[in-house]
């Protein structure tokens, strides 16, 4: 609802649209919803402009220090799932964080999204500092005590895209014909192809990818993500 209201009023002439150079989204109006609908009335308002996804993080949620298993559990919750108003609050069910970024990142990817940036990128064992005790999530932990890091889920599954998918790449058309997957597929020059395929299901997914006069043969595990890299 925000996101098409401010795109009429921001792009209702050309007037008003010379002062905007896009659009900033966030994700907290849900954790199992990105509104491809919306993002895709976004871009159809204004396809000459940035449509950028500024902000997401695992919020109002203390970190979990060093238990891999847990981002993958549907055990975290979000702001709304404690204060959104009633009729809501369907929308912040219990999630799974690794599941969360993965879905959000592919399909904002897919619907003209140009960035995805995460709000933090380092915090400490509570979540902060934050001066309003929001306690976050972030890819990467530190606690300072013990001189310690801790690289949670979340950083390799943001990997999975910043380190392959690179200034100047294009998402390209693709169909994905199994409904239980996520996938993305972006160009990277004449002969480079980058897929990214989200697996949340608790089954083996043997998937093949066509393009090209090509095909590719993956075997992709249960909960698992998993980026192939195609050169002609």
């Amino acid at each position: 609802e925000g996101l098409d209201h401010w795109v009429s009023v921001m792009y209702q002439n050309e007037e008003h649209a010379r002062y905007f150079d896009g659009t900033a989204v966030h994700w907290y109006e849900s954790t199992v919803d990105y509104f491809p609908q919306a993002l895709e009335r976004a871009h159809e308002a204004a396809p000459d402009k940035f449509l950028i996804q500024t902000e997401a993080c695992c919020d109002a949620q203390t970190p979990v220090w060093g238990e891999d298993d847990w981002y993958w559990r549907e055990e975290a919750t979000d702001w709304g799932y404690t204060w959104r108003e009633p009729e809501k609050k369907y929308l912040h069910p219990k999630y799974a964080p690794v599941h969360r970024y993965a879905r959000d990142i592919i399909g904002c990817l897919n619907h003209w999204v140009d960035g995805w940036i995460d709000w933090n990128m380092v915090l400490d064992r509570q979540g902060g500092p934050n001066w309003f005790e929001n306690w976050c999530i972030a890819p990467v932990l530190v606690d300072p005590d013990q001189d310690a890091i801790y690289f949670t889920p979340l950083y390799y599954i943001m990997c999975h895209f910043s380190k392959f998918i690179r200034p100047g790449f294009v998402v390209i058309e693709h169909q994905c014909t199994d409904k239980d997957i996520m996938a993305t597929a972006i160009k990277g020059g004449e002969n480079h192809y980058v897929v990214v395929v989200f697996n949340p299901t608790n089954d083996i997914k043997r998937i093949n990818i066509k393009g090209n006069d090509q095909l590719c043969r993956v075997v992709l595990k249960p909960q698992a993500i998993q980026t192939i890299l195609i050169n002609n």
